[in-house]
């Protein structure tokens, strides 16, 4: 047996944690059952977690169904990482880094394929995703885990009340902006008959025009549904966004960390100042949706704290159609979904998109569409499946935050049912 890692591996050990739950799930989305899936996951979680040298982690992988190419080359690399990091490689922790779960998966002994009665029976008994209190592996469990399922189960257990409603553009439910920053002048993206272009602007910061970059993640969504909540709740398009930015982060539930203050600062300033055409069946939003911001200017020749703008203003353009097609959120959702631009999206667009639904024969999305509507940073000739399985790991989040959304897996996309919006139309009224 070969002592010497490959380079790619050795970059692997630092940065691939081993995830029993998502080895189960890609065990699941592979065709093994669920109940051989969870014990396969359980065996190889195990190995990892008892394996003292490469040849025994070697073994114990072998024996929970990894064929033998791959299980030498984890061992490999388990014995790499104990010799140059003997005090780490002792700890659970450090084991787990080794394994990465989607190469595990795909190199398992799979089982033999089902017949075309099997399949279609299995397709008819296709059932909803539920939403769990519990992780399968709770040891396993992060504080980030706890904390989303704390809240969902807050979700399920409690109805939203009036301080828990937020809105958004409906627009803004169909077409967003970018996930990662875009490097151009520029953005462009179409979802079926819907569109948005984004055209990056110029903002002064005190000493004349600065180019601001096209807004990006999760914060420019966060605070397009915070200002436009307080719009329509209060009817008025002058927005108080707190006297500091900390105050105004506080608000959308963010962090107060450093790095917070200056990618707000970026990010609202990049909002301010683009240009945004929005379209929708023939229909087209053309201008700013933020009509006045003063720049939050950072003085660098003083110690004082930069100058935060105490009000934003609204296009009257912008603000018309908001208050004409504002699409009701739980806000408990959005703070529990805020740290991911995708998962964000994700349910905005069931929040706007499910109860509108056929009754009768919903709406069934291949992987395709969903990748055009969610995806389009995903290219090449594997970008379905690598979008499928980032889709899936986020939609698990997404269902905690709206677990009365009607949704199957079935061979090849997502079945979407008629579902109760998150916010009931008669709450509104109430």
């Amino acid at each position: 047996m070969s002592r010497q890692a490959p380079l790619e591996l050795l970059d692997e050990i630092q940065r691939l944690p081993f995830d029993a739950e998502a080895y189960e799930e890609k065990l699941h989305l592979l065709g093994f059952p669920a109940k051989r899936a969870a014990i396969q996951s359980r065996l190889v979680d195990q190995a990892f977690a008892e394996a003292t040298t490469g040849e025994n982690l070697e073994a114990r992988l072998i024996k929970a169904g990894i064929n033998e190419e791959t299980a030498h080359k984890q061992a490999e690399g388990f014995h790499a990482f104990q010799s140059t990091q003997p005090a780490v490689g002792k700890r659970i922790a450090g084991w787990y880094a080794l394994a990465d779960a989607s190469v595990l998966a795909d190199n398992t002994q799979r089982p033999s394929k089902p017949s075309a009665k099997s399949s279609a029976k299995k397709s008819a008994a296709a059932t909803y995703i539920e939403p769990t209190d519990q992780p399968k592996y709770p040891l396993l469990q992060s504080k980030q885990t706890s904390r989303v399922l704390e809240m969902g189960h807050t979700i399920r257990e409690n109805l939203p009340s009036s301080e828990d409603f937020a809105f958004t553009h409906a627009i803004f439910c169909q077409v967003a902006l970018p996930h990662s920053r875009f490097d151009g002048h520029e953005f462009m993206r179409k979802s079926g008959p819907n569109w948005i272009n984004v055209q990056s602007g110029m903002i002064d910061e005190g000493s004349g025009p600065v180019p601001q970059p096209i807004p990006y993640g999760p914060i420019p969504r966060l605070a397009l549904v915070w200002i436009s909540s307080y719009a329509v709740m209060n009817r008025d398009r002058e927005v108080p966004i707190g006297a500091s930015a900390a105050e105004f982060l506080n608000n959308m539930g963010m962090g107060r960390e450093g790095r917070r203050y200056k990618t707000l600062r970026l990010q609202m300033h990049a909002l301010a100042a683009c240009r945004i055409q929005l379209g929708v069946n023939g229909r087209t939003f053309n201008g700013q949706p933020v009509e006045q911001f003063d720049a939050w200017l950072n003085n660098g020749e003083s110690n004082q704290r930069p100058l935060w703008p105490g009000v934003l203003r609204l296009s009257e353009m912008y603000y018309n159609s908001l208050i004409e097609s504002a699409v009701p959120l739980d806000n408990r959702a959005m703070l529990l979904l805020k740290g991911s631009s995708l998962k964000l999206d994700i349910y905005t667009w069931m929040a706007h998109r499910l109860h509108r639904i056929n009754t009768t024969n919903g709406l069934f999305m291949r992987w395709s569409m969903l990748r055009e509507q969610f995806g389009h940073e995903y290219q090449g000739p594997d970008a379905d499946k690598n979008f499928k399985k980032t889709f899936l790991l986020a939609l698990k989040d997404v269902m905690q935050a709206y677990p009365a959304a009607k949704i199957k897996k079935i061979r090849g996309g997502l079945q979407f049912d008629a579902s109760p919006p998150p916010i009931a139309p008669r709450r509104l009224r109430a």
